[in-house]
């Protein structure tokens, strides 16, 4: 039995305005830059951990009007071995949270309702912090009043030990955090204890070691022997003067400790490897100071869920070391919230643990999957195609869905051409969904997670009948026209371009694709003479059975052309440039 911050409320804090949260044992906050990620990692130390970062700015500005407080609401719930929520808290839990601070709510399902209020004083910019237990979970929003606007409750303040909390930013490094008593690694080292009778030993095997050093050395025997001289100021007849390359006492190993990574032939200080590898290391030393309170407290049969909040763990780290990261954090004991840019951390999570973050108008809203609304084969195929392999989706500006492997060759192709942008730079993410019939588990993942989204169709009947089923299924058919681009006349990608007129440019698709399959020149000649004598036919159906490696040629020769690019595309571009990026075309 262990326990769960299940939700957290803030009003007034930076941009979260007025936002709740629910979080699962690992929380994978995404989104692009200035979303919010670092504010809420925050938030958490604010409730749990030093509040001593909180200054003026920190204050929600709305308009040209300041807020005089933070609230932040935070619910911990009982929870089993397998995260799922429980109606009681076990013995432990239930001494260490305090009878008085736990409520039951109607299903009889208990509960600790956390309020932690700060309150500004403009005068001397100074602040002041108190914590309540509310009488109930309020709901969020409830007659037109909001959950903040609610009574507070017992004032009460929550520090329990038990439940510590822990906050590692980006600028993490192994090597600052030996020097440092107060870091994680520091912590770890003041816990090291020896019986006395293996101190005794050890110093004893020191004190030879250092005779033996010195005296192998006629530099240190040289040294010593001169450094005596102090005797005759001193006025002893003691020896007075001792060297000792390695540390007299056990207890102060600590203080020259270093760490080596060794490679297949060599041995290296921490000092020459790179700042992935101290970031790592970084990290890693807090798992296993977590992991040395975690077996103490066991031992004595007491209870410990500690809350980490973890900036960018991605730092400095190449992508296969950012996936073993993330299973080597989701391990540790306790509740951890990670904030990240990365595709290859979120794509390691799953789908329910991953929250993500937008932000319009200045104001930030988080989203998440409700994963109970996908059928099972749905949800793997959304883990598989988006997730795991298309992480990168959940940091985009907008989504360009469509059937097939076509368009994914060509459309970012036409996109670089028409934004004259990298597409990078654009962030829009061109997915194929695998069929007309699999949009609607893209559509969810989108809409949860407040990511814009087009779909770009082939115009067959049952293409747009399927199409149109599955808006209504997710509510939108009625924006059909704003989201949804059809080619015309019931045609297929290759027979839109045809029908636009670029049948030149696929003939000088289809002749480059083949020359290069040609072996000398009498063969390219032969094929060249083929190709000039296709007609529409041949080179519409050249175009659909090779679509997978014809269509990036055939796109980069028509945007080196003096066209246009195609109607339906420059159509999807422009409503992209208007809705998204805000330029009129």
């Amino acid at each position: 039995m262990s326990i769960l911050i299940k939700t957290v409320r803030v009003n007034g804090f930076r941009a979260l305005e007025n936002i709740e949260v629910d979080l699962e044992h690992t929380t994978v906050l995404t989104g692009m830059n200035n979303t919010g990620k670092t504010s809420f990692l925050k938030v958490l130390q604010i409730v749990f951990g030093n509040r001593m970062f909180i200054n003026p700015d920190d204050f929600c500005i709305t308009g040209h009007t300041v807020s005089d407080q933070i609230i932040i609401d935070v619910k911990i719930i009982p929870v089993d071995l397998d995260q799922k929520q429980t109606d009681i808290f076990d013995e432990n839990w239930e001494i260490e949270l305090g009878i008085d601070r736990i409520q039951i709510d109607t299903e009889g399902n208990s509960f600790v309702p956390i309020r932690t209020i700060v309150t500004l004083n403009e005068n001397n910019g100074t602040y002041r912090t108190k914590q309540h237990i509310l009488p109930e979970w309020y709901k969020f929003e409830q007659g037109g009043n909001y959950w903040h606007q609610q009574q507070n409750g017992i004032e009460k303040s929550f520090s329990i030990e038990e439940i510590p909390f822990f906050y590692t930013n980006t600028q993490r490094d192994i090597i600052e955090d030996i020097k440092l008593k107060t870091s994680y690694l520091g912590r770890l080292i003041s816990k090291i204890e020896y019986p006395d009778v293996v101190v005794k030993k050890i110093e004893k095997k020191i004190k030879k070691l250092n005779e033996k050093t010195v005296s192998s050395s006629d530099i240190l025997l040289n040294l010593r022997n001169t450094l005596k001289e102090l005797n005759t100021a001193l006025d002893t007849s003691s020896e007075g003067i001792e060297i000792t390359p390695f540390t007299k006492k056990l207890r102060d190993l600590s203080k020259g400790l270093t760490i080596h990574y060794t490679d297949d032939k060599e041995s290296f200080s921490m000092d020459y490897h790179g700042m992935g590898t101290r970031s790592w290391s970084s990290l890693l030393t807090l798992k296993a100071l977590i992991s040395s309170l975690h077996t103490y407290i066991v031992s004595i049969d007491k209870v410990l869920f500690p809350i980490l909040a973890i900036e960018e763990p991605e730092a400095h780290l190449h992508p296969n070391a950012q996936k073993k990261l993330f299973s080597q954090l989701d391990s540790i004991h306790g509740q951890k919230i990670i904030a990240t840019h990365s595709p290859y951390i979120a794509a390691s999570a799953n789908l329910s643990q991953i929250r993500g973050l937008d932000k319009k108008n200045g104001k930030i809203t988080f989203g998440q999957i409700d994963v109970s609304t996908f059928s099972k084969e749905d949800l793997r195929k959304v883990e598989r195609q988006v997730v795991h392999s298309r992480g990168e989706i959940l940091f985009s500006k907008v989504l360009v869905f469509f059937e097939g492997e076509t368009e994914e060759q060509a459309l970012p192709i036409f996109a670089e051409m028409f934004f004259e942008e990298p597409l990078l730079e654009l962030g829009i993410d061109f997915v194929g969904v695998g069929g007309h019939g699999n949009y609607e588990p893209f559509l969810k993942v989108a809409d949860s997670f407040n990511i814009p989204w087009y779909i770009f169709s082939d115009a067959e009947l049952d293409t747009i009948e399927s199409v149109e089923k599955q808006l209504t299924a997710i509510g939108k058919i009625n924006k059909k026209d704003d989201l949804v681009i059809f080619l015309n006349s019931e045609n297929s990608y290759e027979e839109e371009l045809i029908a636009n007129g670029y049948l030149e440019e696929a003939r000088k698709a289809i002749l480059e694709a083949e020359l290069q399959k040609c072996v000398n020149e009498q063969h390219k000649t032969a094929k060249k003479t083929e190709i000039d004598g296709y007609n529409e036919s041949n080179i519409s159906e050249y175009l659909i059975r090779n679509k997978t490696s014809i269509s990036p040629i055939l796109a980069q020769i028509i945007c080196d052309s003096e066209k246009e690019l195609p109607p339906k595309i420059i159509e999807l571009f422009q409503k992209i440039n208007t809705n998204i990026f805000n330029q009129n075309t």
